[in-house]
């Protein structure tokens, strides 16, 4: 076999490698969280317990938004916030799914942050405001880890944080996932408050 062939039958293992890999380690995420999700509820028929927990969520949510039942909710979370170690855990959670699919997300802000006169960190600002432990001067930003669901939260001068509003926040946080390798796209006409910072300005 010739080295030009070899090459490229190489070329074409990678080329798959590539392709297959992605596509069935996120399968196999999937189908690992449906069977984790489907087996909560034992019942012998498959796709009948995520089922029954999706309509359960559901119901459980639109009894939170009910006013009649909204106080029964309150007191209950109430009680839970009295067991010590409980609430932490609790508030913990809560507060990290808020930031994803709540009314208030908090990875929304992509940001560069200026760490020396040579190097620069994007990361996303999750709070502007830390007046309540007397740092009016610094904002909380949570640096994500590269091949890794895991990050880092660092309270930074206002003066290096720099909004970035010609990126998506959804694609900041693949690139620093990714360790840089997935693509940034420009967004021509970005949506921004006409009193908020212009691009280049600090927060």
């Amino acid at each position: 076999m010739s080295d030009f062939t070899s090459k490229r039958i190489l070329g074409y293992f990678l080329r798959g490698l590539l392709f297959v890999v992605p596509f069935f380690l996120t399968g196999y995420i999937i189908i690992l969280t449906v069977q984790f999700l489907d087996n909560i509820i034992p019942v012998n028929i498959p796709g009948l317990g995520i089922l029954v927990m999706l309509v359960f969520v559901t119901l459980v949510g639109y009894l939170t938004s009910i006013f009649i039942t909204k106080s029964i909710f309150e007191e209950l979370e109430k009680l839970v916030f009295k067991i010590p170690l409980v609430n932490i855990l609790y508030t913990s959670i809560k507060d990290l799914m808020s930031a994803f699919v709540g009314d208030k997300k908090k990875f929304n802000t992509p940001i560069i942050v200026k760490l020396s006169d040579n190097m620069s960190r994007l990361g996303f600002m999750t709070q502007d405001d830390l007046k309540v432990i007397g740092q009016e001067e610094l904002v909380a930003v949570y640096f994500p880890h590269s091949y890794n669901f895991s990050g880092n939260l660092y309270l930074v001068p206002r003066k290096n944080v720099e909004r970035l509003y010609n990126v998506n926040s959804t694609e900041v946080m693949k690139f620093i996932v990714s360790g840089g390798v997935s693509d940034l796209h420009y967004i021509k006409n970005p949506k921004q408050n006409k009193a908020t910072n212009k691009p280049g300005d600090s927060i």
